[in-house]
Protein backbone atom coordinates (compact mmCIF):
# COMPACT_ATOMS: atom_id res chain seq x y z
CA UNK A 1 0.00 0.00 0.00
CA UNK A 2 1.21 3.52 -0.83
CA UNK A 3 2.30 5.70 2.09
CA UNK A 4 -0.45 8.11 1.04
CA UNK A 5 -3.04 5.41 1.77
CA UNK A 6 -1.73 4.45 5.21
CA UNK A 7 -4.38 5.47 7.73
CA UNK A 8 -3.86 7.93 10.55
CA UNK A 9 -6.12 9.09 13.41
CA UNK A 10 -8.74 11.76 12.74
CA UNK A 11 -8.32 13.65 16.00
CA UNK A 12 -9.90 11.79 18.90
CA UNK A 13 -12.90 10.49 16.92
CA UNK A 14 -11.54 6.96 16.74
CA UNK A 15 -11.87 7.17 12.96
CA UNK A 16 -8.80 6.76 10.77
CA UNK A 17 -8.21 8.36 7.39
CA UNK A 18 -5.48 8.12 4.75
CA UNK A 19 -3.28 11.06 3.81
CA UNK A 20 -5.36 11.40 0.63
CA UNK A 21 -9.17 11.39 0.80
CA UNK A 22 -11.33 11.15 -2.33
CA UNK A 23 -13.41 14.29 -2.92
CA UNK A 24 -16.64 13.85 -4.90
CA UNK A 25 -17.86 17.40 -5.50
CA UNK A 26 -16.94 17.59 -9.19
CA UNK A 27 -17.67 13.90 -9.70
CA UNK A 28 -21.26 14.43 -8.60
CA UNK A 29 -21.77 17.54 -10.69
CA UNK A 30 -19.95 16.70 -13.93
CA UNK A 31 -20.21 12.95 -14.49
CA UNK A 32 -22.99 10.60 -15.45
CA UNK A 33 -23.57 7.38 -13.55
CA UNK A 34 -21.29 5.12 -15.60
CA UNK A 35 -18.33 7.50 -15.42
CA UNK A 36 -18.75 8.07 -11.70
CA UNK A 37 -19.03 4.35 -11.03
CA UNK A 38 -15.78 3.70 -12.90
CA UNK A 39 -13.93 6.32 -10.84
CA UNK A 40 -15.33 5.12 -7.52
CA UNK A 41 -14.54 1.48 -8.20
CA UNK A 42 -11.04 2.35 -9.39
CA UNK A 43 -10.54 4.44 -6.25
CA UNK A 44 -11.59 1.57 -3.98
CA UNK A 45 -9.36 -0.87 -5.84
CA UNK A 46 -6.39 1.52 -5.55
CA UNK A 47 -6.84 1.96 -1.82
CA UNK A 48 -8.75 5.28 -1.83
CA UNK A 49 -11.38 4.13 0.65
CA UNK A 50 -12.30 7.30 2.52
CA UNK A 51 -14.72 9.39 0.45
CA UNK A 52 -15.84 12.94 1.17
CA UNK A 53 -19.22 14.00 -0.17
CA UNK A 54 -22.18 16.28 0.60
CA UNK A 55 -25.94 16.47 0.25
CA UNK A 56 -25.51 19.26 -2.31
CA UNK A 57 -22.79 17.70 -4.50
CA UNK A 58 -25.12 16.99 -7.39
CA UNK A 59 -25.60 13.23 -7.80
CA UNK A 60 -22.52 12.29 -5.77
CA UNK A 61 -24.37 10.56 -2.92
CA UNK A 62 -26.57 8.65 -5.37
CA UNK A 63 -23.50 7.54 -7.36
CA UNK A 64 -21.76 6.44 -4.16
CA UNK A 65 -24.81 4.51 -2.99
CA UNK A 66 -24.99 2.71 -6.32
CA UNK A 67 -21.29 1.87 -6.23
CA UNK A 68 -21.53 0.53 -2.70
CA UNK A 69 -24.55 -1.61 -3.54
CA UNK A 70 -23.47 -2.69 -7.01
CA UNK A 71 -25.24 -5.34 -9.11
CA UNK A 72 -24.92 -7.97 -6.40
CA UNK A 73 -26.80 -6.23 -3.63
CA UNK A 74 -25.94 -4.07 -0.63
CA UNK A 75 -22.30 -3.30 0.08
CA UNK A 76 -20.91 -5.46 -2.73
CA UNK A 77 -18.07 -2.97 -3.27
CA UNK A 78 -16.97 -3.66 0.29
CA UNK A 79 -16.70 -7.42 -0.23
CA UNK A 80 -13.16 -8.69 -0.01
CA UNK A 81 -11.62 -5.33 0.86
CA UNK A 82 -9.15 -5.45 3.73
CA UNK A 83 -10.17 -1.91 4.66
CA UNK A 84 -13.79 -1.02 3.79
CA UNK A 85 -14.96 2.23 2.25
CA UNK A 86 -16.08 4.90 4.71
CA UNK A 87 -18.18 7.85 3.55
CA UNK A 88 -18.19 11.26 5.21
CA UNK A 89 -21.00 13.60 4.16
CA UNK A 90 -22.35 17.07 4.95
CA UNK A 91 -25.72 18.66 5.64
CA UNK A 92 -27.00 21.42 3.35
CA UNK A 93 -30.10 23.48 2.59
CA UNK A 94 -32.39 22.07 -0.08
CA UNK A 95 -31.43 23.10 -3.64
CA UNK A 96 -32.50 26.68 -4.28
CA UNK A 97 -33.46 27.24 -0.65
CA UNK A 98 -31.92 29.32 2.11
CA UNK A 99 -33.50 27.17 4.81
CA UNK A 100 -30.79 25.85 7.13
CA UNK A 101 -33.05 25.13 10.09
CA UNK A 102 -32.98 22.19 12.43
CA UNK A 103 -35.79 20.59 10.45
CA UNK A 104 -33.83 20.98 7.24
CA UNK A 105 -30.76 19.39 8.80
CA UNK A 106 -32.79 16.36 9.84
CA UNK A 107 -34.19 16.10 6.32
CA UNK A 108 -30.70 16.46 4.81
CA UNK A 109 -29.39 13.57 6.89
CA UNK A 110 -32.39 11.41 5.99
CA UNK A 111 -31.83 12.12 2.28
CA UNK A 112 -28.14 11.23 2.58
CA UNK A 113 -28.88 7.95 4.34
CA UNK A 114 -31.36 7.02 1.62
CA UNK A 115 -29.07 7.90 -1.27
CA UNK A 116 -26.05 6.21 0.25
CA UNK A 117 -27.98 3.11 1.28
CA UNK A 118 -26.62 3.31 4.83
CA UNK A 119 -28.35 3.12 8.20
CA UNK A 120 -25.85 5.35 10.01
CA UNK A 121 -23.18 7.86 9.06
CA UNK A 122 -19.66 7.83 10.55
CA UNK A 123 -19.09 11.59 10.18
CA UNK A 124 -21.40 14.42 9.14
CA UNK A 125 -20.20 18.00 8.67
CA UNK A 126 -22.22 21.17 9.14
CA UNK A 127 -21.48 22.56 5.67
CA UNK A 128 -20.64 26.18 4.84
CA UNK A 129 -22.09 27.62 8.07
CA UNK A 130 -21.33 31.11 6.75
CA UNK A 131 -24.74 30.87 5.07
CA UNK A 132 -26.41 31.76 8.38
CA UNK A 133 -25.41 33.63 11.51
CA UNK A 134 -23.57 31.89 14.33
CA UNK A 135 -26.41 32.78 16.71
CA UNK A 136 -29.03 31.19 14.43
CA UNK A 137 -26.86 28.09 13.97
CA UNK A 138 -26.48 27.59 17.74
CA UNK A 139 -30.11 28.38 18.64
CA UNK A 140 -32.00 25.80 20.75
CA UNK A 141 -34.01 24.72 17.70
CA UNK A 142 -31.24 25.37 15.18
CA UNK A 143 -29.14 23.15 12.91
CA UNK A 144 -26.33 22.41 15.36
CA UNK A 145 -28.82 21.25 18.00
CA UNK A 146 -30.42 18.98 15.40
CA UNK A 147 -27.03 17.47 14.57
CA UNK A 148 -26.27 16.92 18.24
CA UNK A 149 -29.60 15.16 18.66
CA UNK A 150 -28.83 12.92 15.67
CA UNK A 151 -25.46 12.08 17.17
CA UNK A 152 -27.04 11.28 20.53
CA UNK A 153 -29.54 9.02 18.75
CA UNK A 154 -26.71 7.17 16.98
CA UNK A 155 -27.81 8.17 13.47
CA UNK A 156 -24.47 9.92 13.03
CA UNK A 157 -21.38 8.89 14.96
CA UNK A 158 -19.28 12.05 14.82
CA UNK A 159 -19.92 15.71 14.08
CA UNK A 160 -17.75 18.08 12.07
CA UNK A 161 -17.90 21.53 10.52
CA UNK A 162 -16.73 22.32 6.99
CA UNK A 163 -16.45 25.83 5.63
CA UNK A 164 -14.46 28.80 4.46
CA UNK A 165 -13.98 31.73 6.87
CA UNK A 166 -11.34 30.69 9.40
CA UNK A 167 -12.59 33.02 12.12
CA UNK A 168 -16.06 31.48 11.92
CA UNK A 169 -14.75 27.91 11.98
CA UNK A 170 -12.76 28.81 15.09
CA UNK A 171 -16.00 29.95 16.74
CA UNK A 172 -17.56 26.55 16.10
CA UNK A 173 -14.45 24.74 17.32
CA UNK A 174 -14.59 26.70 20.58
CA UNK A 175 -18.13 25.44 21.31
CA UNK A 176 -16.65 22.03 22.14
CA UNK A 177 -19.37 20.28 20.12
CA UNK A 178 -17.37 19.44 16.98
CA UNK A 179 -14.90 16.62 16.53
CA UNK A 180 -13.60 17.35 13.02
CA UNK A 181 -13.07 20.28 10.65
CA UNK A 182 -12.71 20.64 6.89
CA UNK A 183 -10.90 23.78 5.73
CA UNK A 184 -10.41 24.64 2.05
CA UNK A 185 -8.00 26.89 0.12
CA UNK A 186 -6.46 28.10 3.39
CA UNK A 187 -3.53 25.68 3.74
CA UNK A 188 -1.73 25.73 0.41
CA UNK A 189 1.52 26.87 -1.15
CA UNK A 190 -0.08 30.32 -1.54
CA UNK A 191 -2.10 30.74 1.66
CA UNK A 192 -1.64 29.75 5.30
CA UNK A 193 -4.72 31.43 6.74
CA UNK A 194 -5.70 28.16 8.45
CA UNK A 195 -2.71 28.17 10.83
CA UNK A 196 -4.67 29.54 13.80
CA UNK A 197 -7.51 27.08 13.17
CA UNK A 198 -5.09 24.17 13.04
CA UNK A 199 -3.57 25.23 16.34
CA UNK A 200 -7.03 25.41 17.93
CA UNK A 201 -7.88 21.94 16.63
CA UNK A 202 -4.60 20.43 17.80
CA UNK A 203 -5.16 21.84 21.29
CA UNK A 204 -8.63 20.24 21.44
CA UNK A 205 -7.94 16.90 19.72
CA UNK A 206 -10.10 17.85 16.74
CA UNK A 207 -9.33 16.10 13.45
CA UNK A 208 -8.54 18.26 10.41
CA UNK A 209 -9.11 17.53 6.74
CA UNK A 210 -7.53 19.97 4.29
CA UNK A 211 -9.38 20.51 1.00
CA UNK A 212 -8.61 22.27 -2.29
CA UNK A 213 -4.81 21.93 -2.06
CA UNK A 214 -4.52 23.05 -5.70
CA UNK A 215 -6.47 26.27 -5.16
CA UNK A 216 -8.83 25.56 -8.03
CA UNK A 217 -6.02 24.56 -10.42
CA UNK A 218 -3.37 27.25 -10.02
CA UNK A 219 -1.15 24.82 -8.11
CA UNK A 220 -1.73 21.81 -10.34
CA UNK A 221 -0.15 23.04 -13.59
CA UNK A 222 3.56 23.02 -14.36
CA UNK A 223 3.15 25.67 -17.05
CA UNK A 224 0.51 27.75 -18.80
CA UNK A 225 -1.21 30.97 -17.76
CA UNK A 226 -1.99 31.63 -14.09
CA UNK A 227 -5.54 32.99 -14.10
CA UNK A 228 -7.23 32.24 -10.80
CA UNK A 229 -6.80 31.03 -7.24
CA UNK A 230 -9.61 30.18 -4.83
CA UNK A 231 -12.35 30.89 -7.39
CA UNK A 232 -11.17 34.42 -8.19
CA UNK A 233 -8.61 36.16 -10.37
CA UNK A 234 -5.06 36.09 -9.03
CA UNK A 235 -3.35 39.31 -8.09
CA UNK A 236 0.19 40.05 -9.37
CA UNK A 237 1.81 38.88 -6.13
CA UNK A 238 0.03 35.53 -6.25
CA UNK A 239 0.89 35.10 -9.92
CA UNK A 240 4.56 35.80 -9.22
CA UNK A 241 4.50 33.28 -6.36
CA UNK A 242 3.05 30.58 -8.62
CA UNK A 243 5.79 31.20 -11.17
CA UNK A 244 8.42 30.93 -8.43
CA UNK A 245 6.85 27.69 -7.19
CA UNK A 246 6.95 26.28 -10.71
CA UNK A 247 10.64 27.15 -10.98
CA UNK A 248 11.35 25.41 -7.65
CA UNK A 249 9.44 22.36 -8.84
CA UNK A 250 11.35 22.20 -12.13
CA UNK A 251 14.69 22.49 -10.35
CA UNK A 252 13.74 19.67 -7.99
CA UNK A 253 12.33 17.52 -10.78
CA UNK A 254 8.96 17.27 -9.00
CA UNK A 255 5.53 18.19 -10.43
CA UNK A 256 3.92 21.28 -8.93
CA UNK A 257 0.86 19.17 -8.15
CA UNK A 258 2.95 16.86 -5.98
CA UNK A 259 4.29 19.78 -3.98
CA UNK A 260 0.80 21.24 -3.56
CA UNK A 261 -0.68 17.93 -2.44
CA UNK A 262 2.12 17.18 0.00
CA UNK A 263 2.22 20.68 1.51
CA UNK A 264 -0.77 20.03 3.75
CA UNK A 265 -0.36 16.32 4.34
CA UNK A 266 3.15 16.79 5.76
CA UNK A 267 1.71 18.95 8.55
CA UNK A 268 1.20 16.76 11.66
CA UNK A 269 -1.95 18.74 12.53
CA UNK A 270 -3.64 17.54 9.32
CA UNK A 271 -5.06 14.02 9.17
CA UNK A 272 -5.85 13.96 5.44
CA UNK A 273 -6.08 16.04 2.29
CA UNK A 274 -9.23 15.91 0.17
CA UNK A 275 -8.55 15.61 -3.56
CA UNK A 276 -11.33 15.70 -6.12
CA UNK A 277 -11.07 13.74 -9.38
CA UNK A 278 -13.41 13.25 -12.33
CA UNK A 279 -11.62 10.46 -14.22
CA UNK A 280 -9.49 7.41 -13.63
CA UNK A 281 -6.63 9.28 -15.29
CA UNK A 282 -6.88 12.09 -12.73
CA UNK A 283 -7.04 9.48 -9.99
CA UNK A 284 -3.81 7.89 -11.22
CA UNK A 285 -2.16 11.31 -11.50
CA UNK A 286 -3.12 12.28 -7.96
CA UNK A 287 -1.86 8.94 -6.67
CA UNK A 288 1.48 9.52 -8.43
CA UNK A 289 1.73 13.01 -6.94
CA UNK A 290 0.98 11.66 -3.47
CA UNK A 291 3.75 9.06 -3.84
CA UNK A 292 6.34 11.40 -5.39
CA UNK A 293 9.73 11.71 -3.71
CA UNK A 294 10.10 15.33 -2.59
CA UNK A 295 13.57 16.45 -1.42
CA UNK A 296 13.55 17.93 2.10
CA UNK A 297 15.40 21.06 0.99
CA UNK A 298 12.48 22.04 -1.26
CA UNK A 299 10.24 23.03 1.64
CA UNK A 300 12.30 26.00 2.89
CA UNK A 301 12.37 27.30 -0.69
CA UNK A 302 8.61 27.00 -0.92
CA UNK A 303 8.21 28.79 2.42
CA UNK A 304 10.28 31.66 1.01
CA UNK A 305 7.99 31.82 -2.06
CA UNK A 306 4.85 32.15 0.09
CA UNK A 307 3.12 35.50 -0.50
CA UNK A 308 2.84 38.02 2.31
CA UNK A 309 -0.24 37.46 4.55
CA UNK A 310 -1.85 40.53 3.00
CA UNK A 311 -2.42 38.32 -0.06
CA UNK A 312 -3.94 35.41 1.88
CA UNK A 313 -7.66 34.90 2.32
CA UNK A 314 -7.31 35.78 6.00
CA UNK A 315 -9.38 34.93 9.07
CA UNK A 316 -12.49 36.73 7.86
CA UNK A 317 -12.18 36.24 4.10
CA UNK A 318 -14.79 34.19 2.27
Amino acid sequence: MSAAMVSRPLGTTGLRVPAVVLGTSSLGRRLVAAGADAVLRAAAAAGWRTWDTSNEYGDAETFIGSALAGPDGPASLLAGLEEPVQVFTKVDPAPGSADFSGDRVRASVAESLDRLGLDRLPLVHFHDPERITFADAMAPDGPVRALLDLREAGTIEHLGVAGGPIGLLRQYVRTGEFEAVVTHNRLTLLDRSAETLLDDCADRGIGVLNAAPFGGGALADDDGPVRSYHYRAVDPVQEDAVLRIRAIARAAGVPVGALALRAGSRDPRVAGTIVGVTSTAQLAQAAAWAAADVPDDVWPELDAALPDPAHWTGELGR
